[in-house]
C-alpha cells in the first residue's frame, strides 16, 4: 500500500510540474491562448489538490 502511495504521489507531482511548465512556457512565448492557460491553472490546481491527498494518505499509513 505504501509503495503504491508513494508511487501515485510522484505521479501527481511530475503532473503538477509538467502542467506549470506548460503554463509557463505558453506565457514566455507569448502565444498563450487564455482558454489554454485556464484549462492549465484548472489542471495545476487539481493535480496539487490531489498529490496533497496522497500525500496526508501517505502519513496516515506510514504512522501505523
Amino acid at each position: 500500500m505504501r509503495i503504491l502511495l508513494t508511487a501515485l504521489l510522484v505521479l501527481a507531482m511530475l503532473g503538477v510540474l509538467a502542467t506549470l511548465f506548460a503554463g509557463i512556457f505558453g506565457l514566455v512565448t507569448g502565444r498563450g491562448d487564455p482558454v489554454r492557460s485556464n484549462q492549465l491553472m484548472r489542471w495545476r490546481v487539481i493535480l496539487q489538490g490531489v498529490a496533497i491527498a496522497l500525500f496526508v494518505l501517505l502519513l496516515l499509513a506510514l504512522r501505523d
